[in-house]
């Protein structure tokens, strides 16, 4: 829901940043695959206590996130480099709840599930969408120039970092927020299927 105003705030300085790494060589793959190592750290640290350092791993992974695009639009474009953002983003968000569970299993452990099942059939109906789009040759900008067909939705990626920041800074509120959260990603899932029934109409597949 926030991400069209926050990608309008930010783009054009990581634009900018894209522009002078690509120039120096860097390829947004090796962004992508740095975004989740720092990802990956940050969910081992959560997972140790340690939530404020985690919180900032979080932030500069997030920004490397949107910083692959960027270089990618200033250098070259591929399907590769579109399928590798997508599924390290998912290895991201699965991350940070399991580490949640790890660090207190007796108090988050069914929440975490929770949400990472959330995650799951959010992800799942979000590509699904994506695929068929693709093939009846749908084409969106809403959130930028992406590989994939985006459909917007109530959770959307800045309000999941928005709360895994509210994770480490209040960890104690983990289960509460996550079966919160985990509703909201549950009710963007069925309104995207609903989106989907209106979009896609019920006639024989060509495939």
């Amino acid at each position: 829901m926030m991400d069209g105003t926050a990608r309008k705030i930010i783009q054009p300085g990581l634009d900018q940043v894209g522009i002078w790494l690509a120039a120096r060589g860097v390829k947004a793959d090796h962004v992508t695959v740095f975004a989740c190592l720092v990802g990956l750290a940050a969910a081992s640290l959560i997972a140790l206590g340690y939530m404020i350092a985690a919180l900032m791993l979080i932030i500069v992974s997030r920004i490397c996130d949107g910083l692959d695009g960027s270089v990618a639009r200033a250098s070259r474009r591929t399907d590769f480099g579109g399928y590798l953002d997508i599924t390290l983003d998912f290895v991201f968000y699965g991350a940070v709840p399991l580490a949640f569970v790890v660090h207190d299993p007796a108090a988050n452990a069914l929440a975490g599930a929770a949400l990472i099942f959330s995650f799951y059939i959010n992800g799942a109906s979000f590509l699904a969408y994506a695929i068929v789009a693709e093939k009846r040759g749908l084409r969106t900008e809403a959130r930028g120039v992406k590989s994939i067909y985006f459909t917007t939705g109530l959770a959307e990626a800045s309000e999941t970092y928005i709360v895994f920041g509210v994770f480490c800074l209040w960890p104690a509120w983990f289960a509460p927020v996550a079966w919160v959260f985990a509703a909201i990603c549950l009710y963007t899932a069925l309104s995207r299927i609903v989106q989907a029934r209106a979009e896609f109409p019920n006639e024989p597949s060509e495939a």
